[in-house]
């Protein structure tokens, strides 16, 4: 069975290009078990979250049920914020945030419009798999925000991965090897 992956990008000028190698190690990593699609997402240096959750709830209509959203940088604010505020158009089989800002640190990592409520967690869709990876040696968002959203989701899977930069190092094969254990599970539980 294929697994349907959408993977969102983070922000900012290049973007796209640069967060393309993280996508093609997780091509590389699940391999046929594994269909990513990767759209290139609007003003990525100027981002807007209402254009962005449009984009991101039109892809995963088109991926059916149990598509799974990998998300980085502040793609996985946004995915996360939106999946606090509405239901996705299909059920999903898991969410995996890389490196995910956390929003309302303090006055550098501040975004209202993705600033999470405070009863976040209970918000998710019901049974929703969320998983976090942040690597130890992030330097764009620090390590530290992967502590608040384990703080905010406390049933979230987290890992943390010592020695990593802000990209993983363009290494994605602890999220496939994830994907591929949560695939396993939902066939088994069909």
């Amino acid at each position: 069975m294929t697994t349907r992956i959408l993977f969102v990008q983070g922000g900012g000028e290049g973007a796209h290009e640069e967060d393309a190698r993280l996508a093609a190690s997780l091509r590389r990593e699940l391999g046929p078990s594994g269909d990513v699609r990767y759209p290139r997402m609007p003003n990525e240096d100027n981002l807007d979250y209402r254009t962005w959750t449009e984009c991101i709830a039109a892809e995963l209509a088109h991926l059916g049920d149990d598509a799974v959203v990998v998300a980085h940088s502040i793609g996985a604010s946004v995915v996360i914020k939106w999946l606090t505020e509405a239901a996705p158009p299909r059920p999903l089989a898991g969410v995996f945030l890389i490196a995910a800002p956390f929003r309302h640190d303090h006055e550098v990592w501040r975004w209202k419009d993705i600033e999470l409520p405070r009863d976040a967690a209970a918000r998710l869709p019901s049974g929703l798999p969320l998983f976090l990876y942040h690597g130890s040696e992030d330097e764009i968002v620090p390590f530290a925000h992967l502590d608040l959203y384990q703080q905010a989701f406390p049933e979230a899977h987290v890992r943390r991965l010592e020695g990593r930069n802000h990209q993983l190092d363009d290494n994605l094969a602890d999220v496939a090897r994830a994907i591929r254990s949560l695939s396993r599970l939902n066939t088994r539980s069909t």
